[in-house]
């Protein structure tokens, strides 16, 4: 992790000039007035705002520059600030990993794992913005090359959550071979593979019973969806594994899709290399709340213990309350108190103290 920067030590015609790229989703009216609102605060205080041409028209912000989707967008921009949920949050991530601007995202979605911050908390976001009061963190992202039964290429891509290759034809079953650096594992029918970062853990590969990790953790996840045989569980390999997946020629057809956004087709009979990727993807973060925290808030974990506990619901902020199961005297008596430090972010629905 690392402090905030202004401009991220980008070349700029101007140094002096912060600029702040705007990423939207514009299909929702209270999403553009709080962007237009944000936007018109950091104009205030003297930062240049940008935003995406597709979007221009909708935010209609004066002031703001325009410039088309693509690498260049997020040139000379220190942050990107993103309104949405973590679909808006992962087409930003395509435009700032070209450089070196960092995310962060307001949660205007659902559960918004990605999102930094939630829309009652934004005044707070924008004066850290304001004052440089953040730090950025690097998130592993990977990369996909397809090849064909020749071992030559014919495509790739790269994700920051996840690259499954997944069947075509979705009454058939995809067959498969997975090897982990080259060496065969096993083989079986599916309905895809997940290759996932630390990152991912919490999006498509926990739906698919994949375990959660660490976003410090250094390492690949491989988790199979819906697969047809007794070892098809979840795999975490080390950071510098390559996961390879193979299609007989003979089987169903198969494609590549990195974060739900970028398709690849796979040729029959070829293969997908999966590995980290060394750009990574910089993501701001504003709140102290560790990675535990943020579990309990985006899923409404129960930390009271289960006869007290209720959920505000995935996604949602709770307010701190009523001491939770670890600060009680029961927990005491066991010697487990003694290791707890301080409050945690989901505690009362009603305010209790």
């Amino acid at each position: 992790m690392s402090e905030c920067t202004p401009l991220s030590g980008q070349a700029s015609s101007d140094s002096t000039t912060r600029r702040v790229l705007l990423a939207v989703h514009t299909g929702r009216a209270d999403i553009v007035e709080l962007a237009r609102a944000a936007a018109a605060r950091l104009v205030k205080a003297g930062m240049v705002v940008r935003v995406l041409e597709d979007e221009a028209a909708a935010l209609a912000i004066p002031e703001a520059e325009v410039c088309p989707f693509g690498p260049e967008a997020a040139r000379d921009v220190e942050i990107v600030l993103v309104f949405g949920g973590d679909g808006t949050f992962l087409r930003a991530a395509e435009l700032a990993r070209a450089t070196d601007a960092a995310l962060v995202g307001v949660n205007l979605g659902r559960v918004g794992f990605l999102a930094e911050t939630e829309p009652e908390t934004v005044e707070d976001m924008l004066a850290a913005v304001e004052g440089c009061h953040y730090e950025v963190e690097e998130r592993m992202t990977i990369e996909a090359t397809v090849l064909d039964a020749d071992g030559r290429c014919t495509g790739g891509t790269w994700a920051l959550n996840e690259v499954s290759v997944e069947k075509v034809e979705r009454s058939r079953v995809l067959d498969v071979v997975l090897a982990i650096d080259g060496h065969p594992l096993t083989s079986f029918g599916c309905d895809g593979i997940l290759c996932a970062t630390p990152t991912g853990s919490t999006a498509y590969a926990f739906s698919a019973g994949g375990p959660v990790i660490w976003p410090d953790v250094e390492a690949l996840l491989v988790v199979p969806t819906n697969a047809h045989a007794l070892f098809a569980r979840p795999l975490v390999t080390s950071p510098t594994s390559v996961l390879t997946v193979a299609v007989p020629p003979d089987g169903t057809r198969a494609r590549v899709s990195a974060d739900g956004r970028r398709v690849v087709d796979v040729p029959d009979g070829g293969r997908v290399d999966v590995r980290r990727s060394d750009r990574p993807v910089r993501i701001a973060r504003i709140n102290p709340r560790t990675f535990a925290d943020r579990l309990v808030a985006k899923f409404g974990l129960p930390v009271r213990g289960f006869r007290d506990a209720r959920s505000h619901g995935p996604g949602h902020e709770a307010p701190i309350g009523r001491r939770n199961v670890l600060q009680r005297d029961v927990a005491s008596a066991h010697g487990l108190a003694s290791s707890w430090q301080g409050e945690v972010t989901c505690g009362d629905p009603d305010g209790g103290a």
